[in-house]
């Protein structure tokens, strides 16, 4: 892996921070409606405003997605996506010239499928910055944080509401940035967050030097405005997978595509902060 590679998310980070904005990281599920859209999707995103992006792979038993991203995910896997098949996509992306920081957002099971040796051989190769594995708890990921270290990939925590005292112990780990879970539950929009999010983000804060990103349920410019005035970064996922969904009908003829395309960027781009 490249230097340029290892330090993007970092150099991002770094020149946000000099410019004093927040980062905005959208969440895409690969393959939904299908690669050649994702890829599509992928420079719509980035024109929109996006800082760093995270690469859903489909999983047909999600720990942590709501119903809005399992249906994204049904429908990629209908499409026999897969882990591998997401890291290419992610390289493609770069050869057409993105110059976003990727995050792998993957479940345990398919990495543990795929061999550690080959999973950190690909990730290089495909020039992944970051992984979240949400069904992978501090207590169990030592090797996972060793391998992340020596490869150079941020290994990414979410960190709960409920984690209080582990706090400390979750974020001690981390490179990249930390996780903030906003809400309880599964991933999908809402209207109110845990009562005590606020006091939740700033333990969080004192107990990391690392940027800190909040996501779970964000959905509106004015939710992300709300949590950029406290964090370092803002994740939105379901919102924006549910409007590719929307724009399916759009995307599937090539009379309106552009239209549907457009219709995602300029909903992304609403939400920049």
């Amino acid at each position: 892996m490249t230097t340029e590679t290892t330090n993007r998310m970092d150099v991002a980070f770094r020149r946000l921070k000099e410019e004093g904005r927040t980062a905005l990281i959208p969440f895409l599920t690969v393959g939904d409606p299908d690669l050649e859209t994702t890829l599509e999707i992928i420079a719509e995103l980035e024109a929109a405003g996006a800082d760093i992006l995270e690469l859903g792979v489909p999983y047909s038993d999600p720990l942590a997605d709501g119903p809005v991203i399992q249906r994204a995910s049904s429908r990629a896997l209908r499409g026999n996506i897969h882990l591998r098949t997401c890291m290419e996509t992610a390289l493609k992306a770069r050869q057409a010239g993105s110059k976003l920081p990727f995050i792998l957002f993957t479940y345990y099971n398919p990495v543990m499928q795929m061999g550690l040796d080959n999973f950190f051989s690909l990730l290089d190769a495909h020039e992944i910055s970051g992984l979240i594995i949400p069904d992978l708890p501090v207590e169990e990921s030592e090797e996972m944080r060793q391998r992340s270290r020596a490869a150079g990939v941020n290994l990414i925590p979410l960190v709960a509401p409920t984690s209080s005292e582990r706090i400390a112990r979750i974020v001690a780990g981390a490179s990249g940035f930390v996780y903030c879970v906003s809400s309880l539950g599964v991933t999908g929009e809402r209207s109110s967050f845990h009562s005590g999010v606020d006091d939740f983000i700033a333990s969080v804060r004192q107990a990391t030097d690392l940027p800190v990103a909040v996501g779970f349920g964000i959905s509106t410019g004015e939710q992300v405005a709300r949590f950029a005035r406290i964090c370092d970064g803002v994740v939105v996922g379901s919102a924006i997978v549910r409007k590719v969904e929307d724009v399916i009908p759009l995307l599937d003829n090539p009379a309106t595509r552009s239209e549907g395309l457009l219709q995602i960027r300029e909903f992304v781009a609403q939400l920049r902060p």
